[in-house]
């Protein structure tokens, strides 16, 4: 495989960590995105340069408008031109629509849909030239479903599958796809607060009667990465071990 360039937002942990992980051991130059956690990011640049391939951290409040242009460029003036890009960065915070302000909304819809679509935008000129490219982005399964208290989330989310299945369609004769990734219950930091009763119901819920793990996510982002998945454009793939949540 020629040099290829993996830009994963949100690398520093969980899902993005295990992505990154994965791109690396298939060959990929990584590009670790992160905001507040430096140290685990600095961490798993270490451990991807440990495997013999390219990894630097890139620093960015995805909430602000000019950041994701900037990392896009400072990743170009690093690795070369993006070829993969996985919009992994996510922020989930807890609310009413009664209690929720303007700026709670903001925060969500900044972070979880506008950077995706500042991100792709930066990238799709190189990849439509080399005539090669992934979009995977990281949606949530609360995207089919709603979520109490999630509004703002569930509703960034699900805004991925309409950008996602639009790109499939504007780039599907230039060699880019574009897919999307529904993850369910998985382990990582953005559950943890949740009791102990709530997990014993999940894990009930799911057929397959456990949480996930950030790998198993991993495995499907990174499948899409290759060229193993040449013909696929356009999924909206659940990785959630059944479960289907009302």
């Amino acid at each position: 495989m020629k040099n290829r360039v993996a830009l994963i937002t949100g690398a520093s942990g969980g899902i993005g960590r295990a992505t990154a992980l994965a791109l690396a051991e298939d060959g990929f130059s990584i590009a670790v995105h992160f905001n507040n956690s430096a140290d685990r990011a600095k961490e798993l640049v270490e451990e991807i340069a440990a495997l013999g391939v390219r990894a630097m951290a890139f620093q960015g409040n995805l909430a602000k408008p000019e950041v994701p242009k900037q990392i896009v460029s400072d990743v170009r003036a690093h690795f070369g031109e993006v070829s993969v890009l996985i919009n992994n960065a996510g922020v989930m915070t807890h609310f009413s629509i009664e209690e929720m302000s303007d700026e709670q909304w903001d925060e969500s819809i900044n972070v979880n849909l506008s950077a995706v679509f500042r991100l792709t935008r930066e990238c799709v000129p190189a990849m439509k030239k080399n005539g090669w490219g992934r979009i995977i982005c990281v949606s949530s399964q609360v995207a089919q479903t709603g979520s109490a208290n999630h509004a703002h989330y569930a509703a960034a989310k699900s805004g991925l599958l309409a950008f996602t299945y639009s790109l499939a369609k504007e780039l599907g004769s230039s060699g880019v796809t574009a897919n999307v990734v529904l993850p369910g219950r998985i382990t990582t930091e953005m559950i943890q607060d949740q009791s102990e009763s709530r997990m014993d119901e999940w894990i009930a819920q799911t057929p397959m009667k456990r949480m996930g793990e950030p790998h198993e996510v991993a495995s499907m982002l990174a499948f899409l990465a290759s060229e193993k998945s040449s013909y696929i454009t356009g999924a909206a793939i659940n990785v959630n071990g059944g479960l289907v949540m009302g």
